[in-house]
């Protein structure tokens, strides 16, 4: 079952490369482009699950598209002060 997942998510992420390369120069689209709001959904979705199958091989490029954090700032310091006195 494990070999029949890996080849699944394999084609699916040859075949959401080879339509982001637009081998076919525009002429194969899901969407055209020129469809307001929606034209570019069907490259999102592609690259949503290239992304994806890259992760499931191990190949993590989402912390690429992640903000930084703020890791310098210092936690705020708590004390324990009894307020039911």
């Amino acid at each position: 079952m494990k070999l029949i997942r890996d080849l699944l998510v394999l084609g699916s992420g040859i075949l959401s490369a080879v339509y982001l390369l637009n081998l076919g120069f525009g002429v194969v689209e899901i969407i055209p482009d020129n469809v307001p709001i929606f034209g570019n959904l069907d490259e999102a979705t592609a690259v949503a699950l290239l992304i994806n199958c890259l992760a499931y091989f191990g190949l993590d490029v989402g912390h690429l598209l992640r903000r930084k954090t703020d890791a310098a700032k210092p936690t705020p310091k708590t004390h324990d002060i009894d307020v039911t006195k």
